[in-house]
């Protein structure tokens, strides 16, 4: 066994964790539209016992379990974005890296002060586009925690005003229409009265 890991295996490794990522991301979507149709079944249980609280209790965490669904299809989407940015990112720190290999080489061969200069010029870049590969690492960190914090009030918790707020602008892509949730809750709500009787 080896004690050192080849480059090539070391990217293997990272593009093998993205995609683990990735997979168990979808699984988690995938558990919450499950749980997503519990709720709905215990409305349904609910509603034909005439069990009021614990039918709105049921209705709550269905509506919870939208919002954490969308928080989790905006974090796939994010970490697939930010995965594509490096690839391009790592495709230009090569190319830069072929080019200062290159201008090396022309040094070698040619006796000029220009080619050290030009060679100079190289190495600065590199610097600057791997500067600016660390930069956009730290925005996509911050831009996540930017969004986490502006959801929420000063003691870190979301007010009711705010969880609310939240849930009537989110549209699920597949199981929500562009109304509202309450609009949905409302729907859902008859749906359930229609089959119980």
């Amino acid at each position: 066994m080896a004690l050192f890991k080849s480059k090539q295996q070391k990217e293997i490794e990272k593009k093998m964790l993205i995609k683990r990522t990735i997979n168990t991301m979808n699984k988690q979507i995938n558990r919450l539209e499950e749980q997503k149709q519990v709720f709905i079944d215990a409305a349904k249980r609910a509603k034909e016992k005439d069990l009021d609280a614990q039918f709105n209790l049921a209705l709550s965490g269905y509506k919870m379990t939208v919002q954490q669904q969308k928080r989790a299809q905006e974090m796939l989407l994010n970490f697939e974005i930010t995965a594509q940015m490096k690839d391009v990112t790592m495709m230009t720190s090569e190319f830069l890296r072929g080019m200062s290999s290159i201008s090396q080489e022309m040094t070698k061969l040619a006796d000029a002060k220009e080619f050290a200069k030009i060679q100079a010029q190289f190495e600065q870049a590199m610097v600057a586009v791997e500067t600016q590969t660390d930069q956009m690492d730290n925005f996509m960190e911050m831009s996540q925690e930017t969004f986490y914090n502006q959801s929420r009030d000063k003691s870190g918790k979301m007010t009711d005003a705010e969880i609310e707020k939240f849930i009537m602008e989110q549209v699920s892509q597949d199981e929500l229409s562009s109304e509202s949730i309450d609009k949905e809750m409302e729907e859902l709500r008859k749906k359930i009265d229609a089959e119980t009787k």
